[in-house]
C-alpha cells in the first residue's frame, strides 16, 4: 500500500480542486486505511469523517443481483428464464417470454429508463442544456410507487430488442427485480436483502431508508447539476423511492468495502455465481458511453490492472467502490458534490479539475 501521506495528499487534492468534501477507505491485504478531506456541511464548516454514513446510489444494483442470484443458486429463480413466467402482469405478452432474468440483471432488456418519465425535466444526454433542476427539488418529498415507476419504464418505447447489445442502462430493470424478489420469496426485497446479504455480511452500517433522512452521522449532499445549481443545493434530505431497488441504499465506506471483499471470496454468493456476474455485455450507460457490465459488477481499467465494482450517484452524494480479482486490494470513496461538470455550447459536460484529482485519487489508491 502506498503511504498514509501519499494518500491523504491525494484525498486532499480532490477537496482543493473544487469537491467540498469526501471520504476514503483503502484495503491491501491486512492493511487498511481510512482518510477524510474538507467539509459536512459547507455553511458551518463541519469536517467530513471517513465513518459518515452516505447515499451510494447504484452500488445498491450489486446487493440486489447478489440477492437474485441466491435465489437462483437455491432454484428459485431461472437466470434465463423468462420474466413473464415470474410477472406476468408487469411483462406480459411476448416481451414477457422473452426477456430474462439475466437480461434484467445485465441491462439487456430494452427497457426505457423510467426516470426520464418520472422526473419530465430529465433528458437523455446529451442535451443537458435543455434540462431544469426544478423537478428534482420539487420531488424531495415524493414517495413513487414502484409499480408506477415499472409501469412508465415498461410502457415506454423500447431501446432495442430483448438480448440485442449495447443494452441500455436502465434502473427499470432493477425495479423488476425487486418484485421479483418479494414474488419469489414472500417478504419485500429490502428485507430479504438486509438479512440475507447485508447482515450475512455483517454491514452494520448498511441500510435501505425508511424516511427522506440519513440516519447516523454524515455530510450534507450538495447537487451543482452542471452549473445549473448555483450554489449547489444540499439534497441530503430526499426520499429515495424513486431510486428503490436500483438506488437507495445507505452504507459507509468501510462497508462498501467488506462487502465486496465478501463477495470476491465466495462468501456471498456461490463462486459459479461469482463467474456468472463477472459475465460482461456491452451497455450504453447514462452518460451515453459503452461501457462493459455483467452481473451487478463491472470491470474497470486503473493503474496495476483491472478491477471490479460498481459506482452510484444520486442527487447530491456519489460513491465508487473497487476491488481487485483477487480481492485483496480495494478502495471505496464517497463524495459529497455531484455533477460538478459545467456544460459546453453542445450541451457535453466539460472537463473539471475534479475529474483528474479523483483520476490522480484512484491510482495512487489502487497501484499499490
Amino acid at each position: 500500500m502506498r503511504s498514509p501521506a501519499e494518500l491523504n495528499t491525494a484525498l486532499k487534492n480532490v477537496h482543493r480542486a473544487g469537491m467540498p468534501g469526501l471520504f476514503a477507505e483503502v484495503r491491501d491485504g491486512d492493511q487498511v486505511w481510512c482518510g477524510a478531506a474538507g467539509v459536512a456541511d459547507v455553511a458551518t464548516g463541519r469536517p467530513v469523517s471517513a465513518d459518515m454514513r452516505h447515499r451510494v446510489g447504484s452500488i445498491t444494483k450489486t446487493f440486489t443481483a447478489a440477492a437474485v442470484l441466491q435465489q437462483v443458486e437455491s432454484g428459485q429463480i431461472g437466470l434465463d428464464a423468462p420474466i413473464g413466467h415470474y410477472l406476468p402482469k408487469l411483462v406480459p405478452a411476448e416481451r414477457g417470454d422473452a426477456i430474462t432474468v439475466r437480461m434484467l440483471i445485465n441491462h439487456t432488456s430494452g427497457f426505457a429508463e423510467f426516470l426520464r418519465y418520472a422526473y419530465p425535466a430529465l433528458k437523455p444526454f446529451p442535451a443537458l442544456a435543455d434540462t431544469t433542476p426544478q423537478s428534482h427539488y420539487d420531488h424531495r418529498f415524493t414517495r413513487f410507487d414502484p409499480l408506477g415507476l415499472i409501469e412508465m419504464g415498461v410502457s415506454a418505447p423500447a431501446f432495442g430488442p430483448p438480448g440485442g447489445t449495447p443494452g441500455l442502462y436502465s434502473n427499470t430493470n432493477y425495479l423488476l427485480l425487486g418484485q421479483l424478489l418479494e414474488q419469489v420469496t414472500g417478504i419485500t426485497a429490502e428485507k430479504y436483502i438486509t438479512q440475507n446479504v447485508i447482515e450475512r455480511a455483517g454491514l452494520r452500517d448498511t441500510e435501505f431508508p425508511d424516511s427522506p433522512h440519513v440516519n447516523g452521522p454524515h455530510s450534507q449532499m450538495y447537487e451543482a447539476w452542471f452549473g445549473m445549481i448555483e450554489p449547489p443545493h444540499d439534497f441530503s434530505v430526499f426520499d429515495m423511492s424513486y431510486a428503490g431497488l436500483g438506488g437507495s441504499l445507505i452504507s459507509t465506506v468501510a462497508d462498501l468495502n467488506r462487502f465486496f471483499g465478501l463477495l470476491f471470496a465466495g462468501e456471498i454468493v456461490s463462486p459459479s455465481s461469482l463467474a456468472e456476474m463477472r459475465r460482461t455485455v456491452r451497455v450504453l450507460s447514462q452518460e451515453s458511453k459503452i461501457i462493459d457490465y455483467g452481473l451487478g459488477l463491472y470491470p474497470m481499467e486503473m493503474p496495476g490492472g483491472t478491477f471490479w465494482g460498481h459506482g452510484g450517484t444520486v442527487w447530491g452524494a456519489g460513491a465508487l467502490a473497487m476491488t481487485s480479482a483477487d480481492g485483496k486490494r480495494q478502495m471505496s470513496v464517497a463524495t459529497n458534490l455531484q455533477r460538478w461538470n459545467k456544460l459546453d455550447s453542445s450541451g457535453r459536460p466539460q472537463p473539471h479539475p475534479i475529474d483528474d484529482a479523483l483520476a490522480a485519487l484512484y491510482g495512487v489508491a489502487m497501484h499499490g
